[in-house]
């Protein structure tokens, strides 16, 4: 084969048309070799290639007689020093840090280590690790996109829909078999309809960076699942590829985005910069650690020998080097550029913004991003915590970003929950969180409001469920959180009791309609909609089986918590008042007292200072539609219907005063989540609303005639005097 010097850039394997350029970036190398073989079942290379040229600590060639699909590894050189921090071992085959496409998979064997098993890591392993390394494939970037654009929905107009690649289609009986558990399943017409019917403008799918599967869990019969561990931050998971599909996963996942924006759904993909799969030093050495073990981790500055982890995970990436940042961005462009996707949500981001040892937020990652003319415009999302100390940065991350809001999640479950929590921060973060983000210049918008996620309980195991069941993980129920904010409605676990069955229901609409209603981004948990049960385990992270897989197959009760998610969503996407660009501020009318927001004590009377103090339960909330004060795209006003919101956590009904309101104008309900019957009905400001207990009703100001045309005025008032009847009791015995 010709060998070429080729260039230092691009960083990877890169298929011109004519031949492919390798260039590999290693600080402290003294040489590395380029390894290429002929299958995956290869057990050595056919051939090895001695890197000659190096430039800028980046050694390179060109094979003009390579072509896509070559399979490829390579062996570096250099001193083997782990108290230095240098972990060099040729015997080991690693996988380049650029590879964007994974011929052959990792086969768990000692030889993969760069010590001896069953000593310490100084240690020095002379087995060859080439027949079960991962390998890297050259691929092929050509691509149909036709006319393919991102949709761009604006933040304030965004529901996210947040799933597991393989969970969300493996179970579905409309989904071809063949495509279950894949990038097609997923681009497939059921699930395309499905999130359409649900108001979903963004998927934002677990990791599909390749990952590892721990050995410990290969060991006993699991996997890591939920794939927070990455291997590669280019190429695809190889596993979500449909089966019997002859096209590479790079291929099938563009097919999928191109589907999703053709139905206006932008993806989003969750990302883990923070660590990576190799661990501690106790840990496989597969690419990165052999690459450069010192210039990709974070070393400990006393002892160089260990890992500075503020993950959990053993390791944390080196963010202080150039080129580690080059690689993270590199990769945040590749697949903006080259897979078409939306935006990424960022695992641990906090780690992100250590460049020292304290969180800065103000660090060299965020300011190559805020620059960088692709990635500013993309939606960026950070989990803003980690383990480390200081890591919990709710509201901390700069302008441009959004954020898990996880004060949002704690305080409406214990909301919900019935515990003695502040009600005027339940309020705040209905409005946006106007506490966290307004200081620093951010919208509404900036928060990523949830209940539910796929690390935690799901919704129907937050009310089903006051501890966590998560012996099958083989854990000893020692994993997954001890801080819930629970309540099993009086019975842990499935039941027959149709009391606690209602309970369960009516707390699962009231949680949906509370993060429909409130200010922000709304993120709902795949399976939430359909009442998935994981049986208490909070922690699926190696649960890849029917514990994690959504059923399908729906119960009356199951599609009644549906068609409910459904209605709300309806409601939010109807409602210019709910997707607010800007915080609330309290405006009145000039000579009324009405005002953009107003809260409401059970009198139907503005709430004072008294009225927020102490053990309060229950309160209105409603949203001036005529006092929204921003404009659409052409620079027109927005002007939508008033709404009322009445929340009731007590464990008791509470009669409530419906507000008065503008002249002429009545109040029409449009959903009670205590209510059996989604049927509009329509009351007088000033009459009485039998608020049921643990329940949310909505209203919206209407004229009656806007109701029904034809309706008489005795008619209406007879409309209006049947509305005023107390609710009927719910008869939905389901969870």
């Amino acid at each position: 084969m010709r060998i070429w010097p080729g260039r230092s850039y691009p960083l990877g394997a890169t298929w011109d048309g004519a031949g492919v350029n390798f260039a590999l970036f290693s600080e402290h190398a003294s040489k590395v070799e380029l390894c290429l073989f002929d299958s995956a079942d290869a057990t050595t290379e056919k051939q090895k290639i001695s890197l000659t040229e190096r430039t800028d600590q980046v050694w390179h060639c060109y094979l003009p007689d390579c072509l896509p699909g070559q399979l490829y590894g390579y062996r570096v050189y250099g001193p083997h020093e782990p108290a230095k921090g240098h972990r060099f071992n040729p015997s080991k085959v690693v996988l380049d840090p650029y590879a964007k496409l994974i011929g052959r998979e990792t086969k768990w064997d000692d030889s993969l280590f760069g010590y001896k098993i069953g000593t310490d890591d100084l240690t020095f392993d002379e087995r060859d690790s080439a027949a079960f390394a991962p390998l890297a494939a050259v691929v092929d970037p050509a691509f149909t996109w036709g006319d393919d654009r991102p949709p761009r929905t604006p933040w304030h107009k965004t529901l996210i829909y947040e799933a597991h690649v393989k969970g969300l289609t493996m179970r579905h009986p409309e989904v071809s078999e063949a495509l279950r558990g894949s990038y097609a399943g997923i681009a497939s017409d059921p699930i395309i309809t499905h999130l359409k019917d649900l108001g979903v403008t963004a998927i934002e799918v677990l990791p599909v960076h390749y990952h590892l599967d721990d050995r410990h869990l290969v060991e006993r019969g699991q996997s890591n699942y939920w794939g927070y561990n990455t291997l590669s931050f280019f190429a695809p998971q190889v596993s979500y590829n449909s089966r019997g599909n002859s096209l590479n996963p790079v291929h099938e996942f563009k097919m999928m985005v191109r589907s999703l924006h053709a139905a206006g759904i932008e993806v989003i993909l969750d990302v883990v910069y923070n660590h990576t799969a190799e661990g501690n030093q106790m840990g496989p050495t597969l690419s990165w650690r052999g690459v450069d073990n010192a210039a990709y981790y974070r070393l400990s500055p006393d002892d160089p020998r260990y890992y500075m982890d503020f993950t959990g995970c053993g390791n944390t990436l080196n963010m202080q080097h150039p080129k580690v940042l080059q690689l993270i961005m590199d990769s945040l462009r590749y697949w903006v550029q080259d897979m078409h996707v939306d935006g990424f949500r960022f695992d641990l981001a906090s780690t992100l913004a250590r460049e020292l040892f304290e969180v800065n937020r103000l660090g060299a990652f965020f300011d190559i991003i805020h620059q960088d003319p692709i990635l500013s415009q993309v939606k960026l999302i950070a989990e803003p915590w980690d383990v480390g100390p200081g890591g919990y940065q709710v509201g901390n991350f700069p302008p441009g970003w959004t954020e898990w809001n996880g004060k949002y999640r704690d305080c409406v479950r214990k909301f919900w929950k019935g515990d003695d929590s502040n009600v005027s921060e339940f309020a705040t973060r209905l409005c946006g969180s106007s506490d966290l983000y307004e200081q620093s210049g951010r919208r509404p918008y900036a928060s990523i409001n949830f209940v539910t996620c796929h690390d935690g309980f799901t919704l129907q195991d937050l009310v089903s469920y006051n501890g966590k069941h998560n012996d099958a993980n083989g854990e000893g129920n020692r994993d997954g959180s001890d801080n819930n904010d629970s309540w099993n409605c009086g019975h842990e676990g499935p039941t027959d009791d149709q009391n606690v069955n209602a309970m369960r229901a009516r707390q699962k609409r009231n949680f949906v309609a509370t993060l429909m209603l409130s200010q922000g981004v709304p993120m709902l948990c795949a399976g939430d909609e359909l009442g998935h049960t994981q049986n208490g385990n909070n922690n699926t992270y190696c649960q890849d089986n029917e514990l994690s897989w959504l059923n399908w197959e729906l119960s009356d009760n199951q599609k009644h918590l549906l068609e409910f998610v459904k209605t709300v969503a309806r409601v939010r996407y109807d409602h210019p008042v709910l997707k607010r660009r800007k915080f609330f501020h309290g405006r009145s009318i000039r000579g009324e007292g009405v005002k953009d927001v107003s809260w409401f004590s059970p009198a139907g009377k503005d709430m004072g200072d008294d009225d927020w103090a102490g053990f309060v339960k229950c309160l209105g909330m409603r949203l001036a539609g005529d006092l929204i004060g921003e404009t659409d795209e052409q620079a027109r006003p927005i002007v939508g219907d008033t709404l009322l919101l009445l929340l009731n956590a007590h464990h008791e009904p509470i009669p409530f005063t419906l507000p008065v309101t503008n002249p002429g104008h009545h109040w029409e309900r449009l959903f009670d989540t205590a209510a059996d019957t989604m049927k509009p009905t329509v009351l007088d400001a000033g009459a009485q609303y039998d608020l049921r207990d643990r329940s949310v009703a909505v209203f919206r100001t209407v004229l009656v005639e806007a109701v029904e045309p034809n309706v008489s005025p005795i008619h209406a008032k007879e409309l209006r005097h049947e509305a005023q009847k107390p609710a009927p009791p719910l008869t939905l015995a389901g969870g």
